[in-house]
C-alpha cells in the first residue's frame, strides 16, 4: 500500500524529473497548463497527471482564470520536507563528527603504541 502521509507525498512527487522540472519552471511565477505542456514531448493529459501529483503533494496550486488554468508554486509546500532534511542533516553531521573524532583518537593511539 502506498504511503499517504504528507512527507511521503512530497518526496514521491519530487522523485520524478519531469515534476522537478515543472517546479523549476514555476519559480518565475504562474504559468498556464498550455505553456507548461509546450515544454514537454508528452500529451497534455500526461502533464495534467504530473500536475495532479504535485497538487496532491501540496507543492503547487492550480487556479482557473477565465478560460485559462494557471499553476503556481505553493510557498509552504516544501516546508515539511525541508525541516525533515535539516533535522536529519544535523544528526548525520553529529554522527560523522563523532566518527571522525573516534578515528583520530584510534589513529593517535596506534601511532603512540609504535
Amino acid at each position: 500500500m502506498p504511503a499517504t502521509d504528507e512527507l511521503s507525498l512530497v518526496f514521491g512527487a519530487l522523485a520524478d524529473p519531469t515534476r522537478r522540472d515543472i517546479l523549476t519552471r514555476l519559480r518565475t511565477g504562474p504559468i498556464t497548463v498550455g505553456e507548461l505542456a509546450a515544454n514537454y514531448s508528452m500529451s497534455r493529459p500526461a502533464i495534467s497527471q504530473h500536475l495532479a501529483v504535485l497538487e496532491g503533494a501540496g507543492l503547487i496550486v492550480r487556479t482557473v482564470n477565465a478560460q485559462w488554468r494557471e499553476c503556481s508554486i505553493r510557498e509552504a509546500g516544501l516546508d515539511d520536507a525541508r525541516a525533515w532534511v535539516e533535522q536529519h542533516r544535523a544528526e548525520w553531521n553529529e554522527r560523522l563528527d563523532f566518527l571522525g573524532d573516534h578515528l583520530m583518537n584510534h589513529q593517535s593511539r596506534r601511532e603512540g603504541a609504535r
